[in-house]
């Protein structure tokens, strides 16, 4: 049984990370810590655990007692949990924030996207949870990377639910703004696109095309629904047999023949993926849950890796379609 401390427990992904792990058949939860509601039950925040679980949190973090822990905070505070904190040498780490996304010197974090990286996450000490948005758009074009298609711009729409923003409100994400209303915002100047072209990179190192990234804020409150399209000269029977082939022994990522809608996806660590042909473009329809394969499912699934476990193992979750 692996022993499991979370750091910045009181967050939406947290809050998913909890829902997975303590019906998770090898997993105990030994901690949860959020300085913030120390002493209080977890179910007083995450409501939707009543029932499931009698864990409180706690402003301690016995490294000691856990195998790995999970950084649940904002961006820029695992960097400095990292600096501050010293660490036993066993301990590993899964980091859900951006701090170590990005391959730099001195960062020995390895990105833990299992479609493209699964053999050195079996084997790390320290991983770099993906994006969320970076996970559906990478899936939908590493296999055209793999095989060096990806010959000019790549253009991007991907619209994302409000919990995307985080558990905190602000201006954009609360109820009375965000119903019945879209907005783009960071318009081709995301922070996920440094990510994402690494990736391509990683796999055809002669990318040198633009990735035109629209992100629009969506008036749902989970899932992700990307719409990419990019040049591509065979046919779409060539490109179904190229996704298929690429993701064949991936358990989450699966290639519909019908046009799929986003509840397919919900409440789900999978990853489904639609295309269609348009005279020279290719079009690459991908949905996953933000906060599942987006975030926090996608942290079990690399745990499991990294920890020798079948790779779905917790992750079996199920869809609401109506």
């Amino acid at each position: 049984m692996v022993k499991i401390g979370i750091i910045g427990g009181a967050g939406y992904t947290a809050g998913e990370l909890i829902r997975i792990l303590i019906n998770h058949t090898q997993a105990e939860i030994v901690f949860v810590q959020s300085s913030s509601n120390a002493g209080n039950l977890v179910t007083d925040v995450h409501v939707d655990l009543l029932g499931d679980t009698n864990l409180k949190f706690t402003a301690e973090m016995p490294f000691s007692e856990v195998d790995i822990i999970f950084l649940c905070m904002g961006h820029g505070k695992s960097k400095e949990f990292m600096e501050t904190h010293k660490l036993p040498y066993s301990l590993k780490v899964i980091d859900l924030s951006h701090d170590f996304r990005l391959k730099r010197e001195g960062n020995s974090f390895v990105y833990g996207l299992p479609e493209l990286n699964r053999e050195e996450i079996k084997s790390a000490k320290y991983i770099a949870n993906p994006g969320c948005f970076a996970t559906g758009i990478q899936l939908a074009l590493l296999p055209l990377a793999a095989n060096g298609l990806l010959k000019d711009e790549v253009h991007v729409q991907a619209i994302t639910g409000s919990t995307g923003a985080g558990q905190k409100p602000t201006e954009t994400s609360h109820f009375s703004w965000r119903n019945n209303n879209l907005s783009a915002y960071k318009i081709m100047e995301h922070q996920h696109e440094g990510e994402i072209l690494q990736s391509l990179k990683q796999l055809q190192p002669s990318f040198a095309g633009r990735l035109n990234f629209v992100p629009v804020r969506g008036n749902h409150t989970r899932g992700i629904f990307v719409v990419s399209y990019t040049s591509f000269d065979n046919s779409i029977d060539d490109a179904n047999n190229l996704f298929y082939e690429f993701y064949n022994e991936h358990p989450f990522v699966f290639i519909s023949k019908v046009n799929p809608g986003m509840k397919q996806v919900v409440n789900t660590n999978k990853t489904v993926i639609y295309l269609e042909k348009h005279n020279n473009k290719l079009v690459i329809i991908s949905l996953i849950d933000n906060l599942i394969k987006g975030a926090s499912g996608q942290a079990v699934q690399n745990m499991n890796l990294m920890l020798g476990l079948a790779e779905n193992t917790g992750l079996n979750l199920k869809p609401v379609v109506f």
